[in-house]
């Protein structure tokens, strides 16, 4: 599978991809925003292993898709879409901080929401999404969703709960670019 934007493509990930994935899955700057703690070179390598295991089931649960630049392939970054019910799907990305402010989330989310809304048919898409994250906030924003709420305690990681704001998109709000 590949899913171009303006700005990335999203493919598959191989497992030549650790060493990327590992320097956005264990940079603390980075996952001090997601739902999971830094992963080491072990803890990365089984789970990109899941991941590629992941993506070649028949009724695959998600895609979990790299974040790659047209120019050179390089991974900068990942997104995923995860089917949660027969018309509901949810949005997660990261960018490495490295890459950050370039418009890659943005890119990539909107590629994700195109084919949510027509490969997949969902009705609806939401996003969770730390309070202190603003440039995640803009991001779905500016993309359409609406604040639909805060979800208490709603994530461990990185040695406590933390919140989440929940944000949504519904087929019919959906304006592809």
């Amino acid at each position: 599978m590949e899913l171009s934007g303006e700005l990335t493509v999203l493919r598959e990930f191989r497992t030549s991809d650790l060493d990327d994935y590992l320097a956005i899955a264990g940079d603390d700057r980075v996952t001090t925003w997601m739902a999971f703690d830094s992963y080491d070179r072990a803890k990365a390598e089984q789970n990109l292993a899941g991941i590629i295991e992941r993506s070649a089931q028949q009724d695959r649960p998600d895609y979990m898709l790299a974040v790659t630049r047209p120019v050179d392939d390089r991974v900068v970054g990942f997104a995923r879409i995860a089917p949660s019910g027969p018309w509901t799907a949810k949005l997660g990305y990261a960018i490495h901080a490295d890459q950050w402010g370039r418009g890659y989330a943005t890119d990539a989310a909107r590629t994700l929401l195109r084919f949510s809304f027509g490969t997949l048919a969902r009705h609806r898409v939401t996003a969770a999404i730390g309070p202190e994250n603003e440039a995640s906030i803009a991001v779905v924003k500016r993309l359409g969703f609406t604040y639909e709420g805060q979800l208490r305690d709603h994530v461990f990681t990185n040695g406590g709960w933390r919140d989440s704001l929940l944000y949504s998109l519904l087929e019919a709000e959906y304006a592809p670019a």
